[in-house]
């Protein structure tokens, strides 16, 4: 989904909007195709959906912050690391029960 939403402000820049959606949308099914079974499969195996989507955000930040720094061209700063341990501070609190 990252590169869904953000990888056509740097290719597409130039196109019309219409042709940038499509394209979105063509990489977000793609994800989609892995995501919702794989959800489906942590759930049947007795994960809670709050225990599924907390471990979604990590992982869409993790994916972010390379893309970001790859893709982008960005710097990575201190507070980047910050954020990203509370995340893992709040998937500790989610599965410590």
């Amino acid at each position: 989904m990252t590169f869904a939403w953000y990888g056509h402000l740097k290719t597409l820049g130039s196109k019309p909007l219409w042709s940038a959606i499509l394209v979105s949308w063509a990489i977000a099914l793609a994800e989609y195709c892995f995501q919702v079974p794989a959800n489906r499969i942590g759930y049947n195996s007795g994960i809670s959906m709050q225990k599924l989507k907390i471990v979604q955000e990590v992982i869409t930040l993790a994916v972010f912050v390379i893309f970001v720094r790859l893709w982008g061209g960005e710097k990575l700063k201190l507070d980047f690391l910050w954020a990203a341990l509370c995340m893992c501070g709040a998937v500790y609190f989610v599965f410590r029960s």
